[in-house]
Parts: structure tokens; sequence; C-alpha cells
């Protein structure tokens, strides 16, 4: 039997017209409606006051709340939460409205939220359930330079009709946007020059996580190397992928660029001078003066200091364990093995690779301290982390 449902203002209605006939008694309309006779006489009399309209429910409110926002703070706080075109959330509005009224004076973040969603300033979001991803990058974010993170924030065109590609470069631990260079296009000349000047003036990181697109990462060799993580493993930075198709194991770097895309793309400057104006100007505002949650609502330039590692002059040369066996790889990217030649890959041609010896016939074959995958003697070819031979590589 499914459950009744009944409204409650027309449970009144009913009870009053029954008042009315003068069947019942206040006890007997009582009971019948399972009120108590204090709340039938006040129904019958909101009634006899207002009509039909007394019978509705009526706010709970109270006239007065000694504990209410004062209305100048929660002005302010609409101003700051408006005044640019990416909003800040409750949180770092009330850091800002700490730094001019008193402490007493300044609502709580739930407060500051539930006003700007009265006042239309929330759009509620669709949030997205999170589902684990085996073999995830789990390299931890402990101290300044531990982990930067490099990506592409997809092309777009100018007012002009050129592309414009902004590479991104974020220290993971501090949140310090190191560069944000539009540029045309992925290109590894250009893409270097930039991770170049980065090096000379903040210093090397340990490692560099990226996405597996170009010119990170080439899906067809060893350890998925490209010509630029070669480059960044000579200088001692190790790659830090993520797997394909997961931009969540990049968080954070991708939610900076959903506030750089608010802030600098929406709508694309005149040219590409003019767009790289605007990413300067972002930078500068979400270095020096953004607030950042996870920083405790200090700036990320406050939590940033330079590496203590400088770049080199020119990448050094690889340095083996002594019981290493060392090998050059050729120009056509392979390396003679007791006789037999073993495809390496040409993106290593002309730099020495070393080889430890694991097991019986299994050797792991190394690049500095990137480990690229184990060498089986029996089938003649360096077999790669996720399972893909060096004689047939991955589709």
């Amino acid at each position: 039997m499914p459950w009744l449902e009944t409204d409650p203002v027309k449970e009144r209605k009913k009870l009053v017209v029954e008042w009315q006939s003068g069947d019942f008694t206040i006890t007997e309309l009582s009971e019948r409606h399972g009120v108590s006779r204090r709340t039938a006489y006040k129904w019958i009399d909101r009634y006899e006051a207002e009509g039909p309209d007394g019978l509705q429910d009526r706010s709970r409110r109270p006239k007065h709340c000694p504990w209410a926002a004062d209305p100048e703070v929660l002005e302010e706080a609409c101003r700051i939460r408006m005044s640019r075109r990416v909003r800040i959330g409750a949180k770092k509005v009330r850091a800002r409205l700490l730094e001019a009224y008193p402490a007493e004076l300044v609502p709580s973040e739930r407060t500051l939220h539930k006003h700007f969603t009265a006042q239309g300033l929330i759009k509620p979001r669709r949030r997205r359930r999170r589902r684990p991803h085996p073999g995830a990058p789990t390299a931890p974010f402990d101290e300044p330079n531990s982990i930067w993170s490099a990506d592409f924030k997809g092309q777009f065109k100018t007012l002009d009709g050129r592309y414009c590609y902004p590479l991104t470069v974020q220290d993971g631990f501090s949140r310090y946007l190191l560069a944000c260079k539009g540029l045309e296009g992925t290109r590894l000349r250009d893409t270097k020059r930039v991770f170049r000047r980065l090096f000379c003036e903040f210093g090397l990181p340990r490692r560099m996580r990226t996405d597996n697109g170009v010119p990170f990462s080439s899906p067809l060799s060893l350890a998925r190397l490209s010509a630029l993580s070669v480059w960044w493993v000579e200088l001692g930075i190790l790659p830090d992928l993520i797997e394909p198709a997961s931009p969540q194991q990049n968080g954070r770097h991708e939610r900076m660029h959903r506030t750089l895309k608010a802030e600098t793309t929406i709508p694309p400057a005149g040219n590409r001078s003019a767009q790289q104006r605007r990413f300067n100007e972002f930078r500068s505002y979400f270095n020096d003066v953004r607030p950042h949650e996870a920083l405790g609502q200090k700036t990320p330039a406050s939590a940033f200091k330079p590496s203590p590692r400088p770049m080199p002059s020119k990448p050094p040369k690889p340095e083996y364990p002594a019981h290493f066996e060392v090998r050059k790889v050729s120009t056509n990217g392979g390396i003679r093995w007791h006789s037999a030649w073993v495809n390496v890959g040409q993106l290593l041609g002309g730099k020495f690779v070393g080889l430890e010896e694991v097991g019986t016939g299994v050797w792991g074959v190394y690049f500095h301290h990137l480990h690229l995958g184990w060498l089986h003697i029996e089938k003649g070819a360096i077999i790669d982390h996720d399972g893909s031979s060096s004689r047939n590589p991955r589709l």
C-alpha cells in the first residue's frame, strides 16, 4: 500500500470548514486532525483575520538577528568577488576582507558562500566522480623544484587569424607559474628555447611532469622518450609522464589552465604580441597577488625559491657504476651485444647507455638515471615497462 501524501494547507482548510459547520467541537477537531487545541485555534483565528491567505506557511526568519553580517562588509565582498573576470571563492574573499576589516566584522566562509549564492554570483557546478588510476605518478611535491609540470594549453586563434599555442610551466609545490609563453606551434626548437631560459633563470627541477603529447613524449620509443625529454634526462631531470587520457593526474596544472583560459583568452587578443602581454599580466597576478588555498592563502611567489641545481654549460656525460656494461648507441639506433644487434632507438644515437645484469640472460638498460627497460638475451630485444619490445614497438 503506497504512503498517503497530504497537503498541509488543504488539511488546514478542511479543519476550518469542519469548524464552521458546527458539527464538531475544538477537542474533536484536534483529535481528527492530530493537532493540539492551541494549533486548531491558531488556524481558525488566522482564517477569520486574513481569509485563505492566512492558512499559508509563514517565514520563520527572525525579525532581528544580532549576529547578522554587516551589509557594508557583504557589499565589499561582492565587489571583490566581481572585481576580476575570474571570480575568486569565499575563502580568498575572506582573506582579502581580513586585510581591511576587523576579524569580528568579517563573515565566515560559509556565510560568504551563501551570500554569493543568494546574489546569483555562484553557478552550481556538476561534479564528476573520481576514479582511481593504477600506475599514476606517485612522486611527492615535497619542496620547490621537486616536480615541475608543463603542458600546452590548447591552441586557439587570435583575432588576426593566427594560431597561438600557450606553453605553461609551473612548480608543483608552490604553484609558481614559471612560464606562460604563446608559441606558433609545438615545435621542439621553440619549446626547448623556453625551457633553456627557465633552467638558466630558476635552475633545474628533479622531475618534469607532462602528458603524452608532442613534444614531451614519443609513443614509439623506449620509456616514451622524445628529443626534448632526452635532453631533460641528460640534465638530470627525470620525465614524469601521466597516463594517457588522464589529465586529472596533473590536476594542479589543469586547474591553473582553467583560470588562465578564463582570464586571458575569452575573448582572444588581436594578435600574438597582445596575447602575450595578457599572459604576462596574468602570470604576475597569479604569482604575486592571488592567494592560494593550498598555501594557507599565501601567494605562490612567497613559497617558491630557485633550485640549487644550476643549468650546466653543456649536458654532462653519463656516469655508470663500475659493474655496468656501457655501450654507445649507433646513429641507426642500435647497440652490439654479444655479436647481436639490439635496437635502442635513434633518439639515443651517439649516446651511451648502461646495462646491469639483473638475472640469467636479463639486463636492465639505463640512460643516465632513467631505466629504459630490460634486455632479454633470448629475445634479442629490450622490453619496455609496458611490455612493448624495442624490436616491435607499441602501435
